[in-house]
This record gives C-alpha cells, sequence and structure tokens, in this order.
C-alpha cells in the first residue's frame, strides 16, 4: 500500500527539487548524492538513461545528453534523437520526476503516488498539461498545478492572510528569468501579469566566466581549450563552483592541473577570478533583466511604487550586483526569506486541513 504523503516538486529548467511534509514542517529530500537540488538532465549511454549529476558531469563530452527539456513542453511535435529513438519533452521530464520519485520513495520509506508540481506563471494549458502527462508517465497522479511566483508568494503571505499587497517576484533561475505581479487580498493571490526571458539565466553567467577563462589561457598557452570536450566540462564545473563561490567570497581561485598539453609537456590553468571582475563579465546580463522588469510593471498597469513587496527567486538571486540590481529599481529591500523550502510549503494544505482562506486560495489556482 502506498504512502498517503504527498510530495512537492519544483521541476526547474536546470535544476528540481522535492519536498515532503514530516509534521508540519516541510523537509527538502536529499538526492542519492545528498545535494538539495537535483540537474535536471538525462544523459543515454547503451540506450540506458541517467538522470541528475551522474548526467551533468557528462553534458558536454555526451552526446546523447538532454538539458532544459522543459522549455519545449507543450511544443507540439518537438522529438529528441537519442541513437534513432525519439523522445517527447514528457518522456524526458517523467525520467527527472521517476528518478526524483524513487529516491523520495527511499527518504521516506514507502511508495508515493501524489504530487504538486510546479510551472512557470507563462505556461499555457499545453504547457500545463505536458507536465501532467509526465507526472503520469512518471507513476504519479499530479494533485496541482500551481504557478511559481505564486508558490513563492503563497509561502511568504501564510502568515499574513489579512494584508492586501501587491508582490513582485524577479525570479532568475538557471536557464530562464521570469518577473511576476501578484496581487494578495483576503488570502487569495492572482497573478497580474508575467514578463521574462526564458532564454537567460544562471548559464549564461557560467558562459562569461568560461569565455574569459578561455581566452585567457590561448593568450598565455596559444591553446584554444574550446576545442576540447573533456576541457570543456572541466571549464563548466569550475565556472559554476567559482560563481557560487563569489557570492560569499570577494574572490575565488580556479585552478585546472593537466587542463591540455603543449610542446613541452602539460599545461594548467592556474588563476584567480574576483567579485570586480565578474561583474564586468556579466554586467550586460544583469542589465537584460531590467526591460522584463518594467514590462511586467506596464503590464499590471503599475508604477514601481505600488509595489509592497520584492521576492528574490532562483538560484541566481544570490548573485550581489543581482541583488544590488534590483534593490536599485525598486528602491526596496528584497525578500530573501523565500528559500526553497518555504517555496515547496504548497504541500500543507494537502496534508493538515484547509482553512477557508487556503480553501479560496487553492481554487483560485487551479
Amino acid at each position: 500500500m502506498a504512502s498517503n504523503k504527498i510530495i512537492g516538486i519544483d521541476l526547474g529548467t536546470t535544476n528540481s527539487a522535492v519536498a515532503v511534509l514530516e509534521g508540519s514542517d516541510p523537509k527538502i529530500i536529499p538526492n542519492p548524492e545528498g545535494s538539495r537540488t537535483t540537474p535536471s538532465v538525462v544523459a543515454f549511454k547503451d540506450g540506458k538513461p541517467s538522470v541528475g549529476e551522474v548526467a551533468k558531469r557528462q553534458e558536454i563530452t555526451n552526446p546523447n545528453t538532454v538539458h532544459s527539456i522543459k522549455s519545449h513542453m507543450g511544443e507540439q511535435g518537438y522529438t529528441v534523437d537519442i541513437d534513432g529513438k525519439k523522445y517527447t519533452p514528457q518522456q524526458i521530464s517523467a525520467m527527472i520526476l521517476q528518478y526524483i520519485k524513487e529516491f523520495a520513495e527511499d527518504y521516506i520509506g514507502d511508495k508515493v503516488e501524489n504530487a504538486v508540481i510546479t510551472v512557470p506563471a507563462y505556461f499555457n494549458d499545453a504547457q500545463r498539461q505536458a507536465t501532467k502527462d509526465a507526472g503520469k508517465i512518471a507513476g504519479l497522479t499530479v494533485k496541482r498545478i500551481i504557478n511559481e511566483p505564486t508558490a513563492a508568494a503563497l509561502a511568504y503571505g501564510l502568515d499574513k492572510q489579512d494584508k492586501d499587497e501587491k508582490i513582485l517576484v524577479y525570479d532568475l533561475g538557471g536557464g530562464t528569468f521570469d518577473v511576476s505581479i501578484l496581487e494578495l487580498g483576503d488570502g487569495v493571490f492572482q497573478v497580474l501579469s508575467t514578463n521574462g526571458d526564458t532564454h537567460l539565466g544562471g548559464d549564461d553567467f557560467d558562459q562569461r566566466i568560461m569565455d574569459w577563462l578561455i581566452d585567457g589561457f590561448k593568450k598565455e598557452n596559444g591553446v584554444d581549450l574550446s576545442k576540447d570536450k573533456m576541457a570543456l566540462q572541466r571549464l563548466k564545473d569550475a565556472a559554476e563552483k567559482a560563481k557560487k563561490d563569489l557570492s560569499g567570497v570577494t574572490e575565488s581561485e580556479i585552478s585546472l592541473p593537466f587542463i591540455s598539453a603543449g610542446e613541452n609537456g602539460p599545461l594548467h590553468l592556474q588563476t584567480t577570478l574576483t567579485r570586480a571582475k565578474f561583474n564586468e563579465l556579466t554586467s550586460d546580463l544583469v542589465a537584460k533583466t531590467k526591460t522584463p522588469f518594467d514590462n511586467a510593471l506596464k503590464d499590471a498597469g503599475l508604477q514601481v511604487s505600488d509595489i509592497d513587496q520584492v521576492i528574490l527567486n532562483g538560484g541566481s538571486t544570490r548573485i550581489p550586483a543581482v541583488q544590488e540590481a534590483v534593490k536599485s529599481w525598486t528602491g526596496k529591500e528584497s525578500n530573501h526569506s523565500i528559500n526553497l523550502m518555504k517555496r515547496l510549503l504548497w504541500v500543507l494544505p494537502f496534508k493538515v486541513g484547509l482553512s477557508p482562506v487556503m480553501l479560496r486560495t487553492l481554487f483560485y489556482l487551479m
């Protein structure tokens, strides 16, 4: 007999996560590698798929690796070809969901059949149905599809249901960027507008670091690392690590021994990336988020002064330059309390009972 627990899944373009209630508190379930997030990547070898960190580590070197499949959900006729076999976005997404379901079951110690899954606010009916279909293929009954910005705002507003507020959610993930304006009244969230860029995210920040490393190494050694797939995979991993480091410190050491070879033997990459240099390399990417920011406000018929709360969501909003930019545009301190665990609080109503206010909220979101 399956567990009556319902898992909450944040199915992301770049990374995904899963949570479950333990008592009345949400708990992020770590994957087998011990991480709270799982790369939304599937790699095939000899026809067999692997998911998550293992797949991500061969993203560049293995041509049969699929990433960012979420951007094609609901796209009629779209398939990926793996050694002559075609897979739909729903099937690839189902592999990610099934992997998440399996390690969630290992953690819970019982079978899990029910889930709530987030989707971007701009997803249309076909994209939402494709997400449900992916869940069904993975062996899950999708009880609700919840807008991602609404999930974040719902977590923020659970203990503030007596307030009427307008909330701006700035969501910069690994592969996509969204700005949503929501209105909270009587415990009900309404999405007033959403805007964004489906081809802008943390991956682009990583690429700028990679390009800088490749350019510097070529100038110093006369070797173009962009032609070497194994070197590119190491550069990608190092770039992502340096970006994360620079959210907490002002400089990051990058050391990649034996990255290549020259006439006189092995070549090593050793350099320091400062936060100032990183900001210089990526300033245009941060600036690029301003247009969707402005458009979301315009579409909602609001001015910045009308916004009561600003919520930063997505791993890439940990970048200090991003935080500083949003603060300068809004004139407000952003709310950082909506971490991944709190974002997945929307599993709560299904377990502990619905208050009248929460019931209205959920029916509004259906």
